[in-house]
């Protein structure tokens, strides 16, 4: 009996595990503590390209989507400001559908997203420009990146929060094995009440 519960357990930790891969992450940015630098690594991403930080408090129009705290923008460099375009990157550590991010700012602070895969532009996001009110700026892709730039001509006039994206899919050779896997369960617990 303790064979089959555990070939049961097995068979239903895979599923769930297999399940929980599509399941959306949102990073609020309010679990990581008092304010300062986002940390290099948080929600398993890579921050440490844009000098993010994140703040809480009253600070109209940079309202938060959601609880106190938000994300500002990373700062640009001299030659980014003459262009007047500025830009700001966050990498994910495995490749993942970016799905977009809610900003409130200063009118005419404009933000757009690019989207990178191995080095490549994929796609560009519609341009949003923010206000006291916060507006979710979609991605509008649906493939699998592992960089997001941000890009405005005065990204520290706009605040993030809510950050979203969605762990990849698991390709067709992982629900392979998973049925394989959950095969191999069937066949004991057969074999067992054969027994």
């Amino acid at each position: 009996m303790n064979k089959l519960f555990f070939a049961a357990a097995l068979g239903a930790a895979l599923t769930i595990g297999a399940s929980a891969a599509q399941a959306s992450t949102v990073l609020n940015f309010d679990d990581i503590g008092a304010g300062g630098a986002v940390p290099a690594n948080y929600g398993g991403l890579d921050w440490s390209a844009g000098g993010w930080s994140y703040y809480a408090g009253d600070n109209a129009p940079y309202t938060p989507h959601s609880g106190d705290f938000r994300a500002a923008l990373g700062w640009y460099d001299d030659s980014e400001a003459a262009a007047g375009q500025a830009s700001s990157a966050v990498r994910f550590n495995t490749p993942s559908v970016f799905d977009g991010a809610w900003f409130s700012g200063l009118q005419g602070a404009t933000v757009s997203v690019d989207l990178y895969l191995n080095g490549s532009k994929v796609w560009s996001s519609s341009t949003l420009d923010p206000s006291a009110t916060p507006s979710f700026l979609s991605s509008g892709y649906a493939g699998l990146v592992d960089q997001v730039v941000f890009r405005g001509p005065a990204l520290y006039a706009a605040t993030m929060d809510d950050f979203t994206f969605t762990a990849a899919v698991p390709e067709p050779a992982e629900y392979a094995l998973l049925a394989a896997g959950l095969g191999v369960v069937s066949f004991v617990a057969r074999r067992r009440r054969q027994r």
